[in-house]
C-alpha cells in the first residue's frame, strides 16, 4: 500500500510539477461553486448563477494567460470591460437567430483575429467568445442585462483575486528568464576562454565543461520549449528585442565554440582582455534579463573597441582568433542593446550597432508595431486570418443550426465547436473522436444519475466534485476524461437550474455531436492544412531574398556594385517571416516533424541581414580588391556559389523537398590559409581584418546552410538549434 502511494505521488509530481494543475483546479472550482450556490440558493437568481458559473469557466479555464499570478489577475481585470460589451451585444442580438448568427460571425472573427497581437490577446480569445455565445441565446431578455453583468463581473473579480491569494502557484519560466540563464552560462564559458588565451594551462578543461553547460542553457531558449503563453511572440518592442537577444546569444555561443575548437596555442593578452569585457557584458545582460539589476550602458560595456592585435606580424592562427573574437564582441554588443530595449530603456542606448535595419522597431510606437502585425496578417494568405475566419464561420454555422432547429441548450453546440475545432482537419478529427468517447461516458453516467436520483440535492454534492475532477484529471489524463467530467458538470448544474430528467444527458450528447460535426466539416472545407504552409512560403522567400543580398554585399565590398536593394528586400521578407514564425508558435504547443528546422532557417536569414548591414556600410568599398585582387575574386566566386545554393534551397523548401538533401560542400580553406603573403609586411591591420571578416561571414553562411534541412526530430540534435530573430 505504501509503495503504491509513493508511486502515485511520483507520477503526480512528474505530470504536475509544483502541483500547478491541482492549484488551478481548486481555485476555479471553489470560485465557481461559491458563486453558483450563492446566487442560486442565496439570492434565488438562476440568471446570475448561470453567468457566474460560465464566467468562471470562461476566465478560469478557457483563458490561457501569460505571467505570474499577479500579472494574470491584472489581465483578467483589464479584460472585464470587453466582456461587458460582448455580453451586452449578445443580449441585444438574441432577438433573432439571424441577428445572433451575423453577430457571431463578426464577433468571432474580430476576437480571434485580435489574437495575432500575442499570447496575452490570444489567451483571452476563448473567454471573449464564450461571453458573446452565452448571451446570444434565447430567451431574449434585455431587461436581465444588469443581472448578467453582475454575475460575470463577480466571477471575473473572484477568479482574479483567487489567482493572487488562493494557493497561488509559482510563475512559469519566462522567455527573458531562460535567456538570462543562457547569457550567464555563456559569460562563464567566455571567461574560461579568456583564461585560456591568457596562458592558464588548466583553463582548457574548464572551458570544455562550461561549454556543455552553456549549450544546454542555449537549448532551453528554444521557443517550443517554453509554455505557449510565455513565448516572446507578441508584436511589442520588448518581445522583438527578446527574439533579437535570443538570436545573438546563440551566435555568441557559436563563436565561443569555434574559438574553443580552434585550439589556440599561443598566448594573446589583447584577445583575452577583449573576451573578459565580453563576459562582463554578457553577465550583466543576464542579470538584467533575470531582473536582478537594471540594464544600463555604463555596465553593459561595449567590446567593439577592444580589438585584438592583427598587425603585419600576425600569424594565420592569430588572425583567425582575432576575427572570431571580433565577431563575438559584436554579437555581445547586440545582446546588450537588445536587453536594454527589452528592459524598456531604449533612451539609454548610446548607439545602434549594425546598419539601419538593426533594431528597426526601436523608434516605433507600440500601437504602430501592433498595427503592422495586424496589417501583415490581414490577408487570406495569413494562417492567422484563415484560422480566425474558419472559427468564425464554424461558430456562426453552429449558432444558426442551434437556433433554426431550436435545440435545447443550444449553447452547448457552440461550446463544443469552440472546444474541438483545431488548426488542421486531421487534428480536429482526432480531437472529435476523443471528445465523443468522453462525452458518451459522461452522458451515460449522467443519465444513470438522473434516473436513480432526480432530486436537486444529489447534484449540489456532485457539482463541485465533477468540476474539480474535470479541471484536474482532464489536463493530466487527456481530452476524453475532461469531456466526460465536463458533461457531468453541465448535467449537475442544469439539473439545479431547471426541472429536468434523464433526457438531459441525451441533449448533451446530441449537442456535442452537432457542434463537433460542424467543426469537422468546417475544418475540412476551409484551409485544412494549418499553418505550416504559410511559414514555408515566407521562409523560402526570405532565404531567396537573402541569397541575392549575399552576392550584392560582397560585390559592393569589392567595388563592383552600389546600393543595397537586395538587402532592403531581405529585410522586408525578414519582418514577414518573423511574424509568420510567431504565429506558427502561437498555434502549436510542441514541435512537429518537418523537413525544415525553422529556427535554424530564420537564424540563417538573420545572419545574412546582419552581416550584409555590417559589411555593406563601409566607406572603403573597392579598397580590398585594389590591394588583393586574387583573394577578393575568390570571395566573389564564393558569394556567387552561396547565392546559388541558398536560392536552390529556398526553391526546394517551397516545394517541400528538403528531406534527404545532401550537405553543401564547403571550401576546405579560406583566403587566409591560402594566401599567407597578405598577412606579411606592412599591411594595415584594419584592411586585413576586414578581408578576413568577409571570409568568416561567408564561411558561417555556408555552415548555416547545412543546418536548415532538419533531422528526423527537429531541434533535438546534439547542437542547440538557432533561436529565431526578427
Amino acid at each position: 500500500m505504501w509503495s503504491r502511494r509513493v508511486r502515485a505521488l511520483e507520477w503526480l509530481r512528474q505530470r504536475d510539477p509544483d502541483y500547478c494543475v491541482i492549484r488551478h483546479a481548486t481555485r476555479v472550482a471553489l470560485v465557481a461553486c461559491l458563486l453558483f450556490y450563492g446566487f442560486r440558493y442565496g439570492l434565488n437568481s438562476t440568471i446570475m448563477a448561470t453567468y457566474a458559473l460560465f464566467g468562471t469557466i470562461a476566465t478560469g479555464v478557457f483563458a490561457q494567460l501569460p505571467g505570474g499570478p499577479a500579472h494574470r489577475a491584472r489581465t483578467l481585470l483589464a479584460a472585464l470591460p470587453v466582456i461587458w460589451v460582448l455580453i451586452a451585444v449578445g443580449t441585444v442580438l438574441a432577438v433573432s437567430t439571424w441577428a445572433a448568427t451575423i453577430g457571431m460571425l463578426v464577433v468571432g472573427f474580430a476576437v480571434a483575429f485580435a489574437g495575432v497581437g500575442g499570447p496575452r490577446l490570444i489567451g483571452l480569445v476563448g473567454a471573449f467568445q464564450i461571453s458573446y455565445i452565452l448571451a446570444s441565446f434565447p430567451p431574449y431578455q434585455p431587461d436581465t442585462l444588469p443581472e448578467r453583468l453582475a454575475g460575470v463581473t463577480l466571477a471575473v473579480v473572484l477568479v482574479a483575486a483567487a489567482e493572487v491569494w488562493l494557493w497561488p502557484g509559482p510563475a512559469p519560466a519566462t522567455s527573458a528568464q531562460r535567456l538570462g540563464g543562457a547569457a550567464r552560462s555563456i559569460a562563464s564559458f567566455v571567461a574560461a576562454l579568456a583564461d585560456l588565451l591568457a596562458g592558464q594551462p588548466a583553463a582548457g578543461e574548464a572551458a570544455r565543461q562550461r561549454r556543455a553547460t552553456a549549450a544546454e542553457a542555449v537549448t532551453q531558449t528554444q521557443m517550443w520549449r517554453l509554455p505557449p503563453s510565455e513565448r516572446a511572440t507578441s508584436a511589442s518592442r520588448r518581445d522583438h528585442a527578446l527574439r533579437d537577444a535570443a538570436t545573438d546569444l546563440h551566435q555568441t555561443f557559436r563563436h565561443a565554440d569555434w574559438l574553443l575548437q580552434a585550439h589556440p596555442t599561443t598566448t594573446d593578452v589583447d584577445a583575452a582582455r577583449s573576451l573578459r569585457g565580453c563576459a562582463a557584458s554578457l553577465r550583466h545582460s543576464g542579470d538584467a534579463l533575470l531582473g536582478t539589476e537594471r540594464a544600463s550602458p555604463d555596465r553593459a560595456v561595449s567590446s567593439e573597441h577592444q580589438q585584438p592585435d592583427g598587425g603585419g606580424s600576425a600569424t594565420t592562427e592569430q588572425l583567425r582568433v582575432a576575427m572570431i573574437v571580433r565577431s563575438l564582441a559584436r554579437h555581445t554588443d547586440f545582446v546588450a542593446t537588445a536587453v536594454r530595449i527589452a528592459g524598456g530603456h531604449p533612451g539609454n542606448t548610446p548607439r545602434q550597432p549594425g546598419g539601419t535595419h538593426s533594431f528597426w522597431y526601436l523608434r516605433r510606437s507600440t500601437p504602430s508595431l501592433y498595427w503592422q502585425r495586424l496589417r501583415i496578417h490581414l490577408t487570406p494568405r495569413s494562417v492567422f486570418f484563415q484560422r480566425a475566419l474558419r472559427l468564425a464561420v464554424a461558430l456562426a454555422a453552429a449558432r444558426f443550426v442551434a437556433g433554426a432547429l431550436d435545440l435545447e441548450h443550444g449553447f452547448w453546440v457552440l461550446l463544443a465547436t469552440l472546444s474541438l475545432l483545431r488548426t488542421t482537419a486531421a487534428e480536429t478529427w482526432a480531437t472529435f473522436r476523443r471528445a465523443l468517447a468522453g462525452t458518451l461516458v459522461g452522458a451515460a453516467a449522467g443519465a444513470l444519475l438522473l434516473l436513480a436520483s432526480p432530486g436537486q440535492e444529489t447534484y449540489v454534492v456532485i457539482l463541485p466534485l465533477a468540476l474539480g475532477l474535470a479541471l484536474w484529471v482532464g489536463p493530466l489524463l487527456g481530452l476524453a476524461w475532461a469531456q466526460a467530467f465536463l458533461t457531468l458538470v453541465l448535467i449537475a448544474a442544469f439539473a439545479q437550474l431547471t426541472p429536468t430528467d434523464w433526457h438531459l444527458a441525451g441533449v448533451r450528447l446530441l449537442d456535442v455531436l452537432t457542434g463537433a460535426a460542424i467543426g469537422v466539416v468546417t475544418g475540412v472545407l476551409m484551409w485544412p492544412k494549418g499553418g505550416g504552409g504559410e511559414l514555408r512560403r515566407y521562409t523560402s522567400a526570405y532565404l531567396d531574398a537573402g541569397a541575392e543580398a549575399i552576392e550584392e554585399t560582397v560585390l559592393k565590398v569589392v567595388g563592383r556594385a552600389r546600393g543595397q536593394q537586395a538587402l532592403a528586400a531581405a529585410h522586408r521578407a525578414q519582418v514577414l517571416t518573423d511574424a509568420s514564425f510567431c504565429q506558427y508558435h502561437l498555434e502549436h504547443t510542441a514541435p512537429r516533424p518537418t523537413d525544415v528546422d525553422w529556427e535554424a532557417a530564420l537564424a540563417a536569414g538573420h545572419r545574412i541581414v546582419r552581416g550584409a548591414e555590417r559589411l555593406g556600410t563601409g566607406d572603403q568599398d573597392g579598397m580590398l580588391a585594389h590591394r588583393w585582387p586574387g583573394p577578393t575574386g575568390q570571395l566573389v566566386r564564393r558569394a556567387q556559389r552561396l547565392r546559388s545554393d541558398y536560392a536552390d534551397l529556398a526553391s526546394r523548401m517551397a516545394r517541400g523537398r528538403l528531406h534527404g538533401a545532401a550537405p553543401v560542400a564547403q571550401p576546405a580553406r579560406g583566403v587566409v590559409e591560402q594566401l599567407h603573403q597578405i598577412i606579411q609586411g606592412d599591411n594595415r591591420q584594419a584592411d586585413v581584418l576586414h578581408l578576413i571578416e568577409v571570409d568568416h561571414w561567408l564561411a558561417d553562411l555556408g555552415r548555416n546552410l547545412d543546418r536548415i534541412p532538419a533531422p528526423a526530430q527537429p531541434g533535438r540534435g546534439n547542437d542547440p538549434p538557432e533561436p529565431s530573430g526578427s
